[in-house]
């Protein structure tokens, strides 16, 4: 994605806020699309790096409805507010809760596999060579090894991944409280 449509996408999401409000916001990410481009890093980089510029503005309008409840205490803010936080809770429930069981079944799938690969090598290396398999003892001893290490292999990717998963909740989880986060510490000074 280009500069252009990231910043299109953008404004086109954050229809509905006064016109200041997204001049505003669509110069800062001009900024940061300015600032990599001094650093050298090519527009489609720094729009992948932003994300979805439609889930962004959702964000954005989340963040200003809670500012606004958080300044103003009237029923239409509050309102709002609710509005914001749910549409974007719906997105998450609706969307990437049940992706995200999807993989998480997929993974704890996998791992089963990999520890029942892995103590199949074990039975075959140890157990083989009294089998009396064809090409020796020898050769049973090598595929029990194959076995285990192509299961060691394959457990340390999975694991990679899940590491990488559970380091993109967080920042997700993060993303979210710092959209909250506001709206909490109101709450905590009352």
């Amino acid at each position: 994605m280009t500069r252009a449509e990231f910043l299109t996408r953008l404004r086109r999401g954050l229809a509905g806020h006064p016109a200041s409000a997204i001049d505003d916001i669509v110069a800062d990410y001009e900024r940061h699309f300015d600032e990599a481009a001094a650093a050298g890093r090519s527009e489609t980089e720094v729009a992948e790096a932003l994300g979805n510029p439609e889930r962004l503005a959702r964000e954005l309008r989340t963040e200003a409805s809670l500012r606004r409840w958080s300044e103003e205490k009237s029923v239409s803010s509050a309102a709002s507010a609710l509005i914001a936080l749910l549409a974007l809770g719906a997105l998450d429930i609706i969307v990437l809760l049940p992706l995200l069981m999807s993989i998480l079944g997929v993974l704890f799938g996998l791992f089963v596999a990999v520890v029942a690969v892995f103590f199949a090598g074990g039975v075959v290396m140890v157990g083989g060579p009294f089998t009396a398999p064809p090409g020796g003892p020898f050769t049973a001893v090598l595929i029990g090894l194959g076995l285990m290490a192509a299961a060691a292999s394959v457990g340390a990717i999975l694991t990679v991944v899940a590491i990488g998963l559970f380091n993109a909740l967080v920042w997700f989880g993060r993303l979210h409280y710092r959209l909250l986060k506001p709206a909490l510490a109101q709450g905590d000074d009352q």
